[in-house]
């Protein structure tokens, strides 16, 4: 009678990182040892990548909340200064899309900030 050495565990295993490399370049989804290496690496930069995105956004708002702050003569530091004096709590994410797609509302918080501040520009 011949010995059972791995059963369904290899066979489970290798499919399991070679169904995750699947859409990878060449041999790298195709040959185990080479996959098991891409997958580890792709494993790591997502992970990465998840904690490097909120900071990506974070940035984008913040530019595009200050690229709109410069144009009404306001910097953004002052311009969020202004704001939080006046207890205006809004997150930079909904700052960022009222500059883009209300510039009316903008505004008129750039007022608010203004009068708060108390430095007239």
């Amino acid at each position: 009678m011949p010995r059972a050495i791995d059963g369904t565990r290899r066979k489970n295993r290798r499919k399991k990182i070679l169904d995750r490399a699947k859409g990878f370049w060449g041999r790298r989804s195709t040959n185990f040892k080479t996959a098991k290496e891409a997958v580890a690496r792709a494993m790591r930069s997502s992970y990465r990548d998840r904690k490097r995105k909120k900071r990506d956004f974070r940035t984008l708002w913040i530019a595009r909340i200050s690229a709109v702050c410069r144009a009404h003569d306001i910097t953004y530091s002052r311009f969020m200064s202004g704001l939080k004096k006046a207890g205006v709590v809004i997150d930079r994410k909904v700052l960022s899309n009222l500059a883009i797609n209300d510039p009316d509302a903008f505004t008129s918080l750039i007022d608010i900030a203004r009068s708060s501040s108390g430095v007239q520009e």
